[in-house]
């Protein structure tokens, strides 16, 4: 006998509990991001594997580890989205959307990374994110962190976040910074793990972003990306964090924070909990002035987030995402009383009411799966209800128990 088929390690089944958490999350975000200016976008689950592997760097865990990369039937190289900016920076490029800058869009899918799993870590995830393309001001840096703090407060989750902020500087800030940490790190080379090894020929500030323990030991007395900062750097990040403090949402500075990807630059953040684990990030994202033009696109300014639904889902208290509609339970008492109990449940819902009908078991049972489901009322209707055209509504919350005629009953409950 052939053993029972499993789910693919590293991806999980969401049942209605957590999809209706996924789809609260994913409502709040839709409904604030429209009130920011944005419009949806949907990208192709799949692209071209040049897509990511010239945007992310090839010295990103992303690239190395993480891509579920194939070649197709034709011979291309695809690889499954490791995450939303690139594909929408290249919908960008391919559609020919420079005329209309600016532009400011939300997405929302599946994402697909080869990593280990672990609690808020899955190979099939989904993210929420936005990205605003052609404003080059500070202050579209705080408007959009500004959109991720809303979005946590209106899941009811930012008490349990902070946020985190750094900048990275512009290149040529990059470049000064760039030295000063191979000349550091390669004092050190001999405990460098093998892959801050490799990146401290390619891109040491990568080295920032290991977690590897005995590379982490060495960021302490690294220099700081904020003593190489030119004017022009140090005045953005100013303004950004000016700005922030305006709108009155908490902040630190970490100035050992970068991003795992290669077109960052100046402004990067991130909004962490405790409460996950090692898993503390839940929403991160920067800004990327070069990302459009190393696709073939012309100078374009970026800034943009993305977060992890099932991180957010695993923090959001049930009261919040728990609509608090009244159930009605419809119990057909006989055979001669299912028909209008299924007349009767159709005209309940068709007014906007939350009807389960409970068509088996002994009306015992039916009561206690009604009394299970939480609902608030129940309406049974047998051969007397279908003679007399009322029907027997009992408040399951009080006990208290009335006969009405169906518009009687749509006038009550509404």
């Amino acid at each position: 006998m052939s053993e029972k088929l499993q789910r693919v390690r590293g991806t999980r089944d969401l049942l209605p509990e957590e999809c209706l958490k996924f789809r609260y999350v994913e409502a709040n975000a839709y409904s604030l991001a429209t009130l920011y200016g944005y419009g949806e976008i949907e990208t192709p689950i799949f692209e071209f594997s040049e897509v990511f592997h010239r945007t992310l760097g090839e010295t990103s865990d992303v690239v190395n580890k993480e891509t579920y990369t194939f070649t197709d039937r034709g011979g291309e190289s695809i690889t499954l989205r490791p995450e939303g900016t690139a594909g929408v920076a290249r919908a960008f490029v391919s559609e020919g959307m420079a005329q209309n800058l600016p532009l400011k869009f939300f997405y929302s899918g599946p994402m697909f990374r080869y990593e280990r799993p672990q609690k808020g870590r899955y190979r099939q995830f989904k993210q929420i994110g936005v990205e605003c393309l052609g404003i080059e001001s500070p202050l579209a840096d705080v408007d959009c962190i500004a959109l991720a703090w809303d979005l946590l407060n209106k899941i009811k989750i930012a008490n349990e976040c902070h946020l985190e902020i750094n900048t990275l500087g512009d290149i040529a800030s990059r470049i000064l910074y760039r030295k000063a940490l191979v000349d550091y790190f390669s004092q050190h080379q001999g405990q460098l793990s093998a892959d801050s090894k490799m990146r401290l020929e390619k891109n040491p500030l990568r080295i920032l972003d290991s977690k590897d323990e005995g590379d982490r030991a060495l960021f302490a007395k690294a220099p700081s990306l904020h003593d190489f900062l030119n004017e022009e750097s140090s005045s953005f990040f100013k303004a950004v964090v000016s700005g922030i403090e305006s709108l009155g949402i908490p902040y630190k500075i970490n100035p050992r924070l970068v991003r795992g990807l290669d077109y960052y630059c100046h402004t990067v953040f991130e909004f962490v909990t405790a409460s996950l684990g090692a898993q503390g990030t839940v929403l991160a994202g920067g800004r990327y002035d070069g990302l459009i033009e190393m696709m073939g696109g012309p100078k374009t300014p970026g800034i943009g987030w993305a977060a992890g639904i099932d991180r957010l889902a695993d923090l959001i208290p049930v009261d919040s995402y728990k609509k608090a509609t009244p159930l009605i339970a419809v119990i057909p008492a006989d055979a001669s009383g299912e028909i209008q109990a299924l007349k009767t449940s159709h005209q309940l819902r068709s007014s906007g009411h939350k009807v389960e009908l409970l068509l088996s078991g002994k009306m015992g049972k039916r009561f206690q799966k009604a009394d299970k489901l939480g609902a608030d009322y129940a309406i049974v209707i047998g051969e007397n209800e279908v003679t007399s055209g009322k029907v027997a509504v009992k408040n399951l919350k009080t006990g208290e128990q009335e006969s009405l005629s169906t518009e009687e009953l749509l006038s009550k409950l509404s």
